[in-house]
């Protein structure tokens, strides 16, 4: 009976080291999720942020001032311009 008792002892020791050893791992992952899911709301914030910036920095009008003034860009003429007609726009007849 004392060595079913001693079994059932070192038995018991073991469940109880393995349930505490399972609940440290559970926590332990856990922390790690709620880190990576701060990550991920960080860089989502970030991503939001940069769009905003961009569609700022490429819209018309500044990219027009830019052309204009560092580049020394300007709009042809309406008296130069041509405008040539693709093979769509020819019609079946002139084929």
């Amino acid at each position: 009976m004392a060595r079913l008792n001693a079994v059932l002892l070192v038995l018991l020791i073991a469940c109880a080291l393995a349930v505490i050893t399972s609940q440290h791992r559970a926590r332990k992952l856990f922390i790690d999720l709620e880190q990576a899911q701060g990550a991920a709301k960080k860089l989502d914030e970030e991503w939001t942020q940069l769009q905003l910036e961009q569609g700022t920095w490429a819209t018309h009008k500044r990219v027009e001032a830019i052309a204009s003034k560092s580049l020394g860009m300007r709009l042809p003429d309406p008296a130069s311009t041509r405008v040539i007609a693709g093979p769509a726009a020819i019609p079946e007849s002139r084929k």
